[in-house]
């Protein structure tokens, strides 16, 4: 169907989904829905144990994307470095707003959740739906580390919360 336009995305490829993070493309397949043939990107999520299937000709649609570049992990460590930035609005509004930031799938973005919501041992307790944010943020943020550099994703957590940790100093 859409084999004149070249995707930029091939098999064992990473990429980003918004709404699900770092996944592999693991083949390119033809599926017959409602009467079309449509070619389907076949995408593994290992850790959450999903397969997702998205149309070719709509992937950069739904906001998939290759992993982020060096300069763009860079500049999202440059977030994380920076001053926490709480905006006095009320909780659910703001939450929403992390919500939004995390689903984008915009490295820089995600860091600047993992930021804002990060707190250091002397700081208030998080509530449970902070936490569970500040989680799902970092979650995202390191995965995406960790495939660009190639490490492992235990390894990208430990640069994040040093980096973090080294800004309260």
């Amino acid at each position: 169907m859409s084999k004149s336009a070249k995707s930029p995305f091939s098999p064992n490829d990473y990429v980003v989904y918004p709404a699900h993070g770092v996944g592999q493309i693991v083949s390119i397949e033809e599926q017959e829905v409602a009467g079309f043939a449509l070619e389907l990107f076949v995408i593994s999520f290992e850790k959450d144990k999903m397969t997702l299937r998205v149309p070719t000709n709509k992937a950069t649609e739904v906001g998939m994307r290759p992993l982020a570049g060096p300069d763009v992990v860079g500049q999202a460590m440059k977030t994380l470095k920076g001053k926490a930035k709480v905006k006095k609005a009320m909780w659910s509004r703001r939450a929403q707003e992390y919500e939004q930031k995390i689903n984008s799938g915009d490295l820089i973005a995600i860091a600047e959740v993992v930021r804002d919501l990060h707190r250091n041992d002397d700081q208030r307790e998080q509530s449970y739906s902070e936490r569970q944010l500040y989680e799902a943020a970092l979650e995202r943020l390191t995965r995406e580390f960790a495939a660009v550099n190639g490490a492992d994703e235990g390894d990208a957590t430990k640069e994040v919360t040093d980096v973090l940790d080294s800004r309260a100093a």
